[in-house]
């Protein structure tokens, strides 16, 4: 026990290596950063932040594989996150229709990542940006026009991700590069058991936050699937205990942060410098990540909130949300490891059986 303490305690403070370029983090953080002063500029950061989560988009796009896979890949995610947020937005006049909606939605969208065999962050930005817009009032009328800023800012993000893609492969010699593999590649055993599963947690923990009145209850579901990302039992319950400790130092720090400044000019730049902090920590310590990942979230989605104005019902309701998410979180991701455990034995005996059919015949 003592030696299992000394071994999580010490992986909270380790930076692994990452082969994630500096680059990306610049990308991302511009996509953000535009979007949110030409809000201020004009009068309308709500305009703004809705506007900025599109540049999350270049989250996905692939490290490996030739110009054209990287660039396909790309315009797929930024018509997903379209797709996602519209039907977030069509769907939010109606609780018990938008968890319905939204468990369906997170398991198709699961399904189709584990078909595909897809790097992370896999279906978690999706995911993420559906269950923010279907927590939104409903209005038709403004549906156009939210839709439009994210369109906006997906042509944004993919421009600046072309330009750095173009400047990349003129700078490499493809006559010295090994031919790349497919970035999209089939995958004939995909589970639709762990993709229901999937579904049902991210419907229960909407349901959940509807059923308690939280102020944002998509704060739950986001926290779900983060910790239902881990790629094992022990994974998913190192998660939760990571997330739910470094989401109390986040939130400590969004309170000092909201403390010393009431300018959302100033709020737009923390935006941006955590974002930077966020990209470089994400795959070396996912703890530390948190810490910065928490006042970052909070900020992209109550800037333009009068609730940020009061520090500490802020804080409280936030981690009231998060720490109830990574529960039900934990939960699923038990299931879903059960269920990959059992799904990969079969698929291993139904290998092994048609090996020796084959062989007979």
């Amino acid at each position: 026990m003592k030696q299992s303490i000394h071994k999580e305690l010490k992986q909270l403070v380790t930076l692994k290596d990452s082969n994630r370029k500096w680059q990306m983090a610049l990308l991302i953080a511009i996509s953000l950063g535009v979007p949110l002063f030409l809000g201020i500029y004009f009068g309308n950061v709500s305009a703004g932040l809705t506007a900025c989560l599109s540049g999350l988009v270049i989250l996905y796009l692939p490290s490996t594989g030739s110009l054209t896979n990287k660039i396909s890949t790309l315009l797929i995610s930024a018509f997903g996150f379209i797709l996602s947020f519209s039907i977030g937005q069509f769907f939010s006049f109606n609780h018990i229709v938008s968890v319905i909606v939204f468990g369906i939605f997170s398991m198709v969208t699961h399904w189709i990542m584990l078909y595909y065999k897809t790097a992370p962050p896999r279906s978690f930005f999706f995911i993420f940006l559906v269950s923010i817009s279907i927590c939104q009032p409903f209005n038709l009328n403004t549906i156009p026009f939210k839709v439009g800023l994210i369109s906006l800012g997906l042509m944004f993000a993919s421009f600046l991700a072309l330009a750095y893609l173009v400047i990349e492969s003129l700078k490499t010699n493809q006559n010295t590069q090994p031919k790349p593999s497919p970035i999209l590649q089939k995958n004939n055993y995909a589970d639709y058991w762990e993709a229901i599963i999937m579904g049902v947690f991210m419907a229960l923990s909407l349901m959940c936050g509807y059923l308690l009145k939280m102020n944002n209850a998509y704060w739950i579901p986001v926290s779900c699937a983060a910790v239902m990302q881990g790629a094992s039992r022990y994974h998913i319950w190192q998660r939760t205990f990571q997330r739910i400790l470094g989401t109390l130092l986040g939130l400590g720090l969004c309170w000092l942060l909201l403390s010393i400044t009431k300018s959302i000019i100033i709020l737009c730049v923390f935006i941006i410098v955590l974002q930077l902090i966020v990209e470089i920590l994400i795959t070396r310590n996912y703890a530390l990540a948190v810490i910065f990942i928490t006042p970052l979230a909070i900020f992209l989605s109550e800037a333009a909130n009068p609730i940020i104005t009061t520090p500490n019902e802020l804080i409280v309701l936030r981690f009231q949300e998060i720490i109830i998410g990574s529960f039900i979180g934990a939960i699923g991701g038990w299931l879903l490891h059960k269920e990959k455990v059992r799904y990969a034995t079969i698929k291993g005996l139904a290998k092994i059986t048609n090996g020796f059919e084959n062989k007979n015949y």
